[in-house]
């Protein structure tokens, strides 16, 4: 590797001899030419500045400012520009990588906040998966006990239907002997009158009104039945 900007050194210093004779066209190509290979052999502008004093050294060009050592510092200008456009390049490079690095960690904040998101809705997923569940299990039992509670209610009201009903024929049958008594105790009473009606006609009078409220007694205990079977007819 040393080799090589030792020999940059020599062609640096037979150009610039060359650039520097009198009469010389001002021609700055081999400048630029070898700004390019000091690039290539990664030199930097203090090294090539280096080579350059060396060759003013060489040149015996060191000491004053002349015509020559102005036309010398045009030709190391000239070959630093390819340097000086790497640094530029780089800059840019840097620049570029810079936003490049920017946008990376944009993108990464954004794909951090997707992942939280996504976690999130993960987690409510699976809470509604869960809530669904328990939901479809309480369904279930709710269904279960509202048909255990129906059939309960049918069971209840099958029963008192029947209570009603034999509350009814009870009452039927009470009304029965009621009117039954009611009307044989008539029938006595009218068998009495026949026999004593030519006897005893204040007797007869007050067995008339006794009978009336008799049979008023019994309409009495009939409507009053009748009522009560009224109450107990099933809605």
């Amino acid at each position: 590797m040393k080799q090589r900007p030792a020999r940059l050194s020599q062609r640096y210093l037979a150009a610039l001899r060359k650039h520097l004779q009198p009469g010389a066209e001002q021609d700055l190509h081999p400048a630029l030419k070898l700004g390019r290979q000091a690039v290539v052999l990664g030199l930097e502008t203090l090294e090539l500045a280096r080579i350059h004093q060396r060759a003013l050294a060489m040149l015996e060009l060191t000491k004053g400012k002349n015509s020559s050592t102005r036309r010398a510092e045009i030709f190391f200008n000239a070959a630093n520009t390819a340097i000086e456009a790497t640094h530029g390049a780089a800059r840019q490079s840097r620049v570029c990588l810079n936003q490049l690095e920017q946008m990376l960690d944009e993108r990464t904040q954004e794909l951090a906040a997707s992942n939280r998101q996504l976690q999130r809705g993960v987690v409510r997923r699976k809470c509604l998966e869960a809530a669904a569940e328990k939901s479809g299990k309480d369904h279930g039992r709710c269904l279960e006990e509202s048909l255990r509670l129906q059939q309960h209610l049918r069971d209840l009201t099958h029963r008192v239907l029947v209570a009603q009903e034999n509350e009814r024929h009870k009452i039927s049958h009470e009304l029965q002997d009621e009117i039954a008594q009611t009307l044989l105790g008539i029938n006595a009473r009218l068998l009495a009158l026949k026999q004593a009606a030519g006897v005893n006609p204040m007797w007869l009078k007050n067995e008339i009104a006794s009978t009336r409220r008799l049979v008023l007694q019994s309409a009495k205990s009939v409507r009053q039945f009748a009522r009560e079977l009224k109450t107990q007819k099933p809605a």
